[in-house]
């Protein structure tokens, strides 16, 4: 057995998640606001958020925001000098989160089904057996390079920004295998397409997506500044692009940690957040397991999160109640020191 199946095969058991206490308001047209629980450490809390903002310390590079949410009550925020709270910023990879809770929607209504092949015309060889779930949890076999430094070689890049731009679903599609589906998990913006590709095509077109991003998913959680991308085709570039605010961003992490329910309204199937969360692989290099379009920590207080480029991150920690959001510009050889200092944030809250 591999050290990453080992690591996989001993896997903590999801925590549940924390449901909205009572008394407190969803954050609607506003956040409710509350004062830091007594027994935590305001001044730790204060040089781990404000004082970064504040500061902009080079170990860590950029910080445009931090927000920091606790038993659904806003308990600290701050900006750094380029913005505030009014300020749309790129979501990168957690849009790819995002994408798997309009497919958690879909399947909901009944118009897909994860665990049978893929419905992509093309895939008439060995293709043919890559179901949804594979694509969900990044296991889909397909040749991918998801890298942001080498253009000569990333498939990435030449996705977002070279000869795939125009459909990015489709120049990920058309990619063939490099491994039997399930058996090697390699991480792919271009797998994410893919599945946008999917949504875009069994809703019937570009303004039907857009239409179902913003009536199902954007207006139920209050994330008026939501803006997501297209690309030539009519497809959400689901693995990199919405703008929204911090406090949109947050809204989304509320959500996830409260089991996909929002305002008493079930968003997303029963089950769908745990699948989530549960861990099928682990990337030794990051130190982080995968699950299904969610990052897992395997933690001792079940901690997930949705990861974008340059240090965007929503953490969601069920034992504590708790949702971080940081969005900056780190550059990634920096991106382990910051790691290090989120994990030493969420343990001021382990009270």
């Amino acid at each position: 057995m591999s050290n990453e199946s080992d690591r996989v095969a001993k896997k903590k058991p999801l925590l549940p998640l924390p449901t909205q206490p009572e008394g407190v308001p969803w954050p609607a047209d506003s956040w409710p606001e509350g004062p830091l629980d007594p027994a935590i450490d305001a001044g730790r809390v204060e040089a781990l958020t404000t004082r970064i903002a504040a500061d902009q310390p080079e170990e860590y590079g950029q910080t445009l925001a931090m927000l920091v949410v606790h038993r659904g009550e806003v308990v600290a925020e701050c900006y750094g000098p380029t913005a505030d709270a009014e300020t749309t910023l790129i979501s990168w990879s957690m849009a790819k989160s995002m994408t798997q809770t309009v497919l958690g929607m879909m399947i909901g209504d009944g118009l897909l089904n994860p665990d049978i092949p893929a419905p992509i015309p093309e895939w008439t060889d060995d293709r043919q057996t890559i179901t949804i779930r594979h694509l969900l949890r990044m296991r889909s076999g397909l040749t991918w390079n998801e890298d942001y430094v080498d253009g000569d070689t990333s498939h990435v890049i030449d996705m977002l920004f070279g000869t795939g731009a125009a459909d990015m679903g489709a120049y990920a599609a058309a990619l063939p295998l490099a491994h039997e589906p399930d058996s090697v998990w390699n991480y792919s913006s271009g797998t994410t397409n893919i599945l946008s590709r999917i949504i875009r095509d069994t809703l019937g077109g570009a303004e039907a997506y857009a239409t179902y991003l913003q009536e199902r998913l954007f207006d139920p959680l209050g994330m008026s500044s939501a803006t997501p991308t297209f690309d030539d085709s009519g497809t959400f570039v689901g693995s990199s692009y919405v703008h929204a605010t911090t406090r949109d961003f947050a809204r989304y992490g509320l959500f996830a940690l409260r089991d996909g329910v929002f305002d008493g309204q079930r968003l997303v199937p029963e089950g769908w957040m745990d699948a989530a969360r549960t861990m099928h692989a682990w990337d030794a290099e990051d130190d982080q397991g995968y699950g299904e379009h969610w990052w897992v920590l395997d933690d001792a207080h079940g901690t997930f999160s949705c990861n974008g480029y340059e240090g965007q991150r929503i953490t969601c920690v069920p034992a504590l109640d708790l949702v971080l959001v940081r969005l900056g510009k780190t550059p990634i050889d920096l991106g382990p020191g910051w790691r290090h200092r989120m994990t030493e944030l969420i343990e001021c809250f382990n009270i």
